[in-house]
């Protein structure tokens, strides 16, 4: 008996070891083996989402953009590119029952519908089942598709959330962390508008979407055209570069979702299991099907309660209780499964100990790669340059100037200097505390002036130092972040040979270590 137990660990050890040369092969394999069985035994596919497929597991980050018509989707994508792409059309469409997808290829084209959904490298091929593409499938649709980002597009203009587009919303329950929202065209509107627009906009989407955590919406005019209302332009672009920064860091990231994704799925196929195991443990074997069948389903939320007591299920693993209903009506309990323990075991195996070891993997793969994020389009030119989110501003204020910024105000910050009483030029660490004070501003943040301020490091500041520190206040005071290293720029004249040569010494301890 030990020796079969043994040879049982050494067995599983060993199939865990050849899982786990990359992630991709890893949840694959994962999937294959251990998951696939049990949402196959219990039609988990009929009910939630179809069989993951190869390409599920292989594809490049997707951002799934919803929106209705006219909310600026087309002229948002191509924002993002800054070129045309294939199929394009801007304007209201007659019909809003379709998608695109927009991919990379090696050359510009459009690939028909038919032909996207049978192509085993592209992962679509959910789709292939629904026939033609109508309103009925767009909750298939959203269950199918597995996106790294899900934006939520709304015109600032004319808000209006109609309850087709409610229910596309809801239908995105359990994938919340994902969602983003852009409230677009809003420099079409002045200030005091928008303000009460994104008030109206927040108290909607908190009834449609139940979550604790609130949604993160950006503000903004996503196209390349000069703004109706420039009153909020540095917001526009705060806003535009954040939603950037978010976008580009999807593919460091594709990895752990996709982990997450899977964690997510078994779970819900392990309650899955018990709800179907449970109808058909209540069916009578002979008489009275129908009766008990249309009785059970009517009692699912009993059934529900009574598999979370049993098998301590937090609720909110639970599918939503009247599209079961709904499902379960067209089905035939007497074909479901009974309770296969086995089965069940696999997949709390998977998430108790393969899941460690992929999750290890995953921060392995991450360190390994070259930083990966998107580039090209709008994410180039927002970058750099004196276009460059921040560039001139703050404590980069003065950065292409030949001047010493800070001497504009020198003057009056010599004449709070020489009532401080300094001694030998210089004013104490307890003198300049005092008028640092008034400012108001915290401890740690004094603190990391003083650091930034004091350029020799004698726990003293001289005119100039002082000078930069009441600077730096007033970057902090105007709403600024401070750098983390004094810029060049900011260096006192009488101090930057000391930088230069404090900065030759850190490269040759740096080359000779």
């Amino acid at each position: 008996g030990v020796l079969a137990v043994g040879h049982q660990q050494n067995k599983r050890e060993r199939e865990r070891g050849c899982l786990f040369q990359n992630v991709s092969e890893g949840l694959r394999r994962l999937y294959r083996t251990k998951l696939f069985p049990l949402e196959d035994t219990y039609r988990f596919h009929d009910f939630h989402s179809p069989a993951l497929e190869d390409a599920d597991f292989d594809n490049k980050p997707m951002v799934l953009l919803v929106g209705q018509y006219s909310t600026g989707k087309t002229t948002f994508i191509r924002h993002l590119m800054e070129q045309d792409f294939p199929g394009m059309r801007i304007g209201p469409e007659p019909t809003t029952d379709s998608f695109i997808a927009v991919m990379h290829g090696e050359q510009d084209g459009v690939i028909p519908g038919n032909a996207l959904v049978v192509d085993p490298k592209k992962p679509f091929r959910h789709f292939c089942k629904m026939g033609n593409f109508g309103e009925s499938c767009k909750n298939i649709f959203l269950q199918s598709i597995r996106v790294d980002r899900i934006i939520l597009l709304f015109d600032a203009h004319k808000l209006d959330i109609s309850d087709e587009f409610s229910e596309v919303i809801r239908a995105l329950k359990n994938h919340e962390d994902k969602m983003r929202v852009v409230l677009n065209k809003a420099d079409q509107i002045s200030t005091q508008q928008l303000m009460r627009v994104y008030g109206a906009l927040m108290w909607s989407l908190g009834k449609i979407i139940n979550t604790p955590e609130v949604v993160r919406v950006y503000i903004g005019s996503f196209w390349a055209q000069p703004l109706l209302v420039p009153d909020n332009r540095k917001l526009f672009e705060a806003e535009e570069q954040d939603l950037f920064l978010d976008i580009q860091s999807l593919p460091r990231n594709a990895a752990l979702r996709k982990l997450n994704d899977l964690i997510k799925r078994a779970r819900l196929a392990k309650v899955h299991a018990y709800i179907i195991s449970s109808l058909k443990k209540e069916m009578p074997s002979v008489f009275g099907k129908d009766s008990k069948k249309k009785e059970l389903i009517n009692n699912l939320g009993e059934i529900y309660q009574r598999i979370e007591k049993e098998h301590q299920i937090s609720p909110g693993d639970f599918p939503n209780i009247s599209k079961m209903q709904e499902i379960l009506n067209g089905q035939d309990f007497s074909k479901f499964a009974s309770l296969k323990p086995k089965l069940l075991e696999q997949v709390e195996d998977m998430l108790a100990h393969d899941i460690a070891r992929l999750m290890a993997l995953v921060r392995q793969e991450e360190a390994a790669m070259p930083s990966q994020s998107v580039h090209g389009g709008a994410f180039e030119g927002a970058m750099s340059g004196p276009f460059g989110h921040g560039y001139g501003e703050g404590a980069s204020e003065g950065i292409d100037e030949l001047e010493w910024v800070v001497g504009r105000d020198k003057p009056s910050y010599d004449e709070i200097f020489y009532t401080l009483g300094p001694i030998n030029g210089k004013v104490s660490g307890a003198a300049a505390k005092k008028e640092m004070l008034k400012s108001k501003l915290p401890n740690t943040v004094l603190g990391k002036i003083w650091k930034l301020a004091d350029v020799d490091r004698d726990g003293y500041l001289d005119d100039e130092e002082f000078a930069l520190a009441n600077h730096l206040i007033k970057v902090k005071l105007e709403g600024h972040e401070l750098p983390a290293e004094l810029p060049n720029h900011l260096v006192p004249p009488s101090k930057r040979d000391l930088v230069v040569e404090e900065s030759r010494k850190k490269m040759q301890d740096g080359s000779s270590e």
